[in-house]
């Protein structure tokens, strides 16, 4: 029985969690042997985590403002920068990533480059400083710092575009796998995933939030890393397979040469069916020059500084230092999964055109490939697919066809795993996709109920009553995201990068000159929201309709136009305006020195 102050005793708890989760692989892998069938595991995975992350949510329920809306402050460094690393590794990071890395190589470096990058700036330029602004929200931080409510409005826009686009992403990556691991069709699915995700979050806001995300990168850091060491173990890479990541790439550089890998003009896979042309096409500029990969990785560090979940992470420590400390706890919770996505990634393909393995189908009868237990399986949910162009009956290389977000899901069965590693990887993915829509339906709920409604509406409204406002919020944003996740406009990484483009558009420097320069004023910053983020958006659009861009900027960067555009326009219309108050100044100053009483103290 565990005793005394529940955040003295977070070691204790979560060890008793990871080893009770171990527990429950084993037994599955036990079930496994005694004839459970694969269908069974998946639900048995996918059921069981969700459950757990129902349950803490139930037991983080609140009625306070301050645990709703930021945890009560008192969140440990460690377990935030665990509880940020889940909100940070979406579906995008676990599902999509390797995806990106397996079709396009060395260029969706730059979005590992760009995230973790991001985390300078978000350590350097902003974390500590709206900390100690006390704010609940970052809206909170732009409408009281310019004053007014346009600019508080305004900036609940930008956040609600840019983490309604990312959550799309998010409920997307939970109907895939739910899809798979349940035997459902994905347009079901998502809303399956919907109702996970809220269990999570209806009751406990922030806290309960806080407390499932840092159970959900336990589960999603152990189902990553796992299959990576098993798999390069089995094909004889090393335990630690990092060290051996060129060795790998240039014997796949080999063995496509050896089959004749074929690319169009446009650095796409020649004769991509149509269903499946997303996987190269949509991002094939992300290869083409040096810029296009440091635009990229750009567009997402200054993105990574203006998304609103993220920020909201660092609200919750107790201190300004400890939310320093806490984005540094947060980067190495994420490089570790980070550092492996890559290999994954090369691991996944050798498993498949590798002759030399087992498990290499390059070179194999069509029929013989489709006979395959997991390509069946794949094929059934549209995430593979193999045609014999030429008509001789073998399976050539550019004759193989898999959906992004099969490449981390598939690889286990692939890799010839036992299945319950691959339930173990779809709970891992649900658990990422989970934590980062947890925190992004959160962002714009609370957004909406705290900035707009309690702050602009109803400002006597009592705490109760803006918190059942908060939780219709929550049902009514998750409900859309699942409804347009399940249009699927648009595929899982290619909605979180426009999602980062959307937010740096119209947030970074309002939020950066906010902190940084005095003279930034409450006119400036309504012109760098509004300019920003409708010249990003018209940008997007005009790229999307055939335009043909300029200096290099294209429809996955197109945040760095947006963010341009609302640098001058804040800068100038902030020096032909009148300053702000001394008051105001004297409130800036403030917030950059690191000790004393919170600008705004309790809300």
């Amino acid at each position: 029985m565990i005793k005394g102050n529940f955040i003295d005793n977070l070691p204790k708890v979560y060890g008793i969690y990871t080893g009770g989760f171990l527990a429950f692989i084993i037994i599955m892998a036990i079930g496994e042997q005694m004839g459970m069938t694969s269908k069974t595991i998946g639900i048995c995975f996918v059921a069981f985590t969700v459950a757990i992350y129902a349950i803490i949510g139930y037991l983080s329920r609140t009625a306070q403002a301050d645990a709703y809306y930021v945890a009560g402050r008192q969140v440990p460094t460690v377990f935030n920068g665990m509880a940020t690393a889940a909100d940070w590794m979406s579906g995008a990071s676990f599902v999509a990533m390797a995806g990106g890395i397996y079709f396009k190589g060395y260029g969706y470096m730059a979005l590992l480059v760009g995230w973790t990058g991001g985390y300078v700036l978000v350590a350097s330029l902003l974390a500590p400083y709206l900390r100690k602004f006390g704010c609940y929200t970052v809206p909170d931080f732009i409408g009281t710092r310019y004053g007014g409510n346009l600019t508080r409005f305004l900036a609940v826009v930008v956040l609600t575009v840019a983490s309604f686009t990312y959550v799309t992403a998010q409920i997307n990556a939970t109907g895939t796998i739910a899809s798979v691991a349940l035997d459902i069709p994905f347009q079901y699915a998502v809303y399956v995933g919907l109702v996970s995700i809220l269990l999570c979050s209806m009751l406990g806001g922030m806290r309960g939030v806080t407390w499932t995300q840092v159970a959900q990168y336990i589960v999603l850091i152990i189902a990553y890393l796992l299959p990576v060491f098993w798999i390069s173990n089995k094909m004889g890479a090393g335990f630690f397979p990092h060290f051996m990541l060129a060795d790998e790439v240039a014997r796949i550089g080999e063995l496509e040469q050896q089959f004749g890998f074929v690319k169009n003009s446009a650095g796409d896979l020649a004769n991509v069916p149509k269903g499946l042309a997303g996987i190269t096409k949509a991002h094939s500029a992300v290869n083409a020059t040096p810029w296009a990969f440091i635009s990229l990785a750009l567009a997402m560090m200054m993105g990574t500084a203006s998304l609103p979940h993220v920020m909201m992470r660092y609200f919750t420590t107790p201190s300004v230092k400890a939310a320093r400390k806490s984005v540094g706890w947060s980067l190495f919770f994420i490089f570790l999964l980070y550092s492996s996505a890559p290999m994954l990634a090369t691991l996944s393909k050798l498993s498949l055109i590798d002759p030399s393995l087992p498990t290499g189908i390059i070179g194999k009868s069509i029929a013989e490939v489709q006979a395959i237990d997991w390509y069946q399986n794949w094929n059934q949910a549209n995430l593979m697919f193999v045609s014999d162009f030429n008509g001789n009956g073998t399976l050539e290389l550019n004759e193989f066809f898999m959906g992004g977000k099969a490449v981390v899901l598939a690889t286990p069965e692939i890799a010839g795993l036992p299945y319950v590693i691959s339930g173990l990887v779809a709970a891992g993915g649900m658990a990422a996709a989970m934590s980062t829509a947890d925190g992004l339906i959160l962002a714009i709920a609370n957004a909406i109920s705290h900035d707009v409604y309690y702050k602009i509406i109803d400002p006597k409204a009592e705490t109760a009553k803006r918190l059942v406002v908060a939780r219709v919020l929550l049902v009514v944003i998750g409900f859309a995201g699942a409804t347009i996740a399940a249009m699927e406009i648009q595929g899982i990484l290619g909605s979180v990068i426009w999602a980062f483009d959307f937010a740096m558009s119209g947030l970074f420097f309002p939020l950066v000159l906010g902190v940084w320069w005095k003279r930034a004023n409450r006119e400036g910053a309504i012109a760098g929201m509004a300019l920003g983020l409708i010249s990003g958006a018209g940008y997007l659009i005009w790229v999307r309709n055939g335009g043909s861009g300029f200096l290099g900027i294209t429809q996955l960067t197109f945040g760095i136009f947006g963010s341009a555009v609302s640098l001058v326009a804040m800068v100038v219309v902030s020096l032909i305006t009148s300053e702000p108050s001394a008051a105001t100044q004297r409130m800036v100053d403030e917030v950059r020195v690191p000790a004393g009483r919170s600008i705004l103290g309790k809300q």
